[in-house]
């Protein structure tokens, strides 16, 4: 696995939501992906960001990472896992999610 280095903002195991983007030029960010919660599963080095070759930029060098979904979580069914590789400006870090009452226990009264 690469190194982490200073300007690699995540590791694997780390939950990360894709940004709800519709930019107005091509991007590698999958419609479908958009606005999703995953898991990095490893960091695949630096690559250049073709969103900025597509539009005949000079491409920033971004890291890049696996990140794992659930097909229910971006399709609505399935029960199968989705790995994208994603560079990390279309990453943002996600909260944890709420944690459920252990069964059996009692609601909270109302205030």
């Amino acid at each position: 696995m690469p190194p982490m280095t200073e300007t690699t903002a995540y590791r694997a195991g780390d939950r990360v939501r894709t940004r709800a983007t519709d930019p107005p030029h091509h991007t590698r960010l999958l419609r479908y992906a958009r606005g999703q919660v995953g898991e990095v599963v490893r960091h695949l080095g630096a690559w250049p960001l073709a969103d900025e070759s597509a539009q005949g930029r000079e491409p920033r060098v971004e890291p890049v990472y696996t990140v794992r979904f659930t097909a229910h979580d971006l399709w609505g069914s399935g029960d199968h896992r989705v790995t994208l590789d994603l560079w990390q400006s279309y990453l943002e870090p996600a909260p944890e999610p709420a944690m459920e009452p252990a069964s059996g226990s009692a609601p909270e009264p109302a205030p």
